[in-house]
């Protein structure tokens, strides 16, 4: 009978996570995530088939991670600008598993509609909640969410790569006064 392996999937998973919000995606080696659970490569590959495997995991984990912030924005009213903030607050919070998931070069140019649809798994309740918020028709929700999407990712990406640093006030009200004036620029559209 074989061993009893000594480091489950869990562990392995859990260790290879924390290397990434410590060091970067860029640093999650066979080698050094042996070293940060004190054994050889051999329980990393008996566990995983090889470290594509393992960086999947950790991505997934991370957007599960990711998942938990968006509901909690989602408790806000707006929960747009819920969102938004708890985006802003992953981007500081998580700023190596930030740049992993929304920073990384992509192999094709998406749309911003594309992007949105795939980080935002609640992208329909986020439109929904603009649509109730200003009366707006889907059409005009998408382009404001839009908008206020590219400039909280600027506000993120700020935090993240530690280019700027603002209070969760500051933050608010920047993404309030942006959210003004669109509001005001898709209404006198109607007009």
């Amino acid at each position: 009978m074989p061993p009893k392996p000594k480091f489950s999937k869990q562990d392995i998973l859990d260790a290879a996570l924390k290397l990434v919000r410590d060091e970067g995606i860029e640093h999650l080696t066979a080698r050094s995530l042996a070293q940060k659970l004190g054994c050889s490569v051999c329980p990393v590959f008996t566990v995983f088939e090889n470290m594509e495997e393992l960086q999947a995991e950790v991505i997934r984990a991370a957007k599960d991670l990711y998942s938990q912030y968006v509901e909690e924005g989602l408790k806000f009213s707006p929960a747009f600008k819920g969102v938004g903030m708890q985006y802003i607050n992953f981007a500081v919070n998580e700023p190596r598993l930030f740049r992993m998931l929304f920073m990384a070069e992509q192999p094709e140019r998406p749309s911003v509609i594309d992007i949105l649809h795939a980080i935002e798994d609640n992208y329909d309740k986020i439109l929904q909640s603009v649509c109730d918020c200003y009366g707006f028709n889907l059409t005009q929700a998408v382009r404001l969410y839009r908008h206020l999407w590219i400039y909280t990712h600027g506000i993120a990406s700020l935090c993240a790569t530690n280019t700027c640093n603002f209070t969760s006030d500051e933050i608010s009200t920047m993404l309030t006064e942006v959210c003004r004036a669109q509001v005001v620029a898709l209404k006198g559209e109607t007009k």
